[in-house]
């Protein structure tokens, strides 16, 4: 099951793989498969195209990068509700990079991703050789939590026009410039049976979520647990992740690395691609360098 009908120009996923329990999971490649491999991992209400610059950048530097849309998103299957927990979704990162012939993978992971590479790594459940969290601690504000709710709670019965879907997306996001091309919409939006524009994501992920106070406990443990390469990267302007959120972070991992972002939110690599990627490549070269 899906959100509905994908619009004209919404880019085809390169590969499809089985997930946990067969859900198929759509996802796209750069660079050397030979190279060391790189899984980016979209936040909540994201698709793979969030990476896609990340990810043809990462390739041109000698890395092998998949981003893949998270089960329920984009063009990934949607899963029974109660299979939308961070367990099923690492073990589709698992499905993954056993597909791609290397499952010692680098992580790099934004919100809801940053939180599936945390418990991969966190309980050694895959046997990573870094991990990049951006914009995702276990400590997060609240109210800006509550907002990205807020965004991807409106409008449940659908859009009428692309031109609303926009505004809804400049509503969120004052800090970026509102496109004048309506085209790039395509990939986030479906064309529900109602003939309206519908999320690509299946609301029932939402509804069906875990206690967050838990999980946020979950993610502490995994964070005192973390002993391999690491590095957090916080938007300058985000209002999920304070810079108390990710001190509090690094004391816990006091090895890890920091880099704050000025100018970009919490869609730190849509916001800031450039800046992000030499600085998660520099990183990488550095403790997991392509050979």
């Amino acid at each position: 099951m899906s959100a509905g009908e994908r619009l004209p120009g919404t880019p085809v996923p390169m590969h499809k793989w089985a997930g946990a329990g067969g859900v198929m999971i759509a996802g796209d490649t750069w660079g050397d498969p030979k190279g060391p491999l790189v899984a980016l991992m979209h936040g909540g209400g994201q698709t793979r195209h969030a990476w896609k610059g990340a990810g043809e950048t990462l390739g041109a530097a000698g890395y092998h990068a998949v981003a893949f849309d998270a089960r329920g998103h984009g063009d990934s299957d949607w899963a029974p509700s109660e299979n939308y927990d961070p367990d099923f979704m690492v073990e589709d990162l698992q499905c993954v990079t056993r597909a791609l012939g290397n499952e010692k993978a680098i992580l790099v992971g934004a919100s809801m991703g940053g939180g599936v590479g945390l418990v991969a790594a966190g309980e050694a459940k895959v046997d990573a050789a870094a991990l990049v969290l951006v914009d995702m601690a276990p400590k997060i504000e609240p109210e800006g939590r509550a907002k990205i709710q807020e965004f991807m709670s409106q409008k449940p019965d659908g859009f009428d026009s692309l031109e609303e879907v926009a505004e809804a997306i400049s509503n969120y996001q004052p800090h970026r410039k509102r496109p004048r091309n309506l085209d790039g919409l395509a990939k986030n939006v479906r064309l529900g049976k109602s003939g309206k524009y519908v999320w690509h994501w299946d609301p029932a992920r939402r509804t069906s979520r875990r206690a967050d106070d838990s999980y946020r406990d979950r993610l502490s443990v995994c964070a005192d647990q973390i002993t391999l390469p690491t590095l957090l990267v916080r938007g300058g302007l985000s209002n999920v992740l304070s810079e108390e959120g990710a001190q509090s972070f690094l004391a816990q991992c006091p090895h890890a690395e920091y880099v704050n972002v000025e100018n970009a939110a919490h869609m730190v690599a849509g916001d800031r691609n450039d800046i992000f990627a030499d600085s998660v490549i520099g990183f990488l070269k550095r403790v997991a360098p392509p050979v």
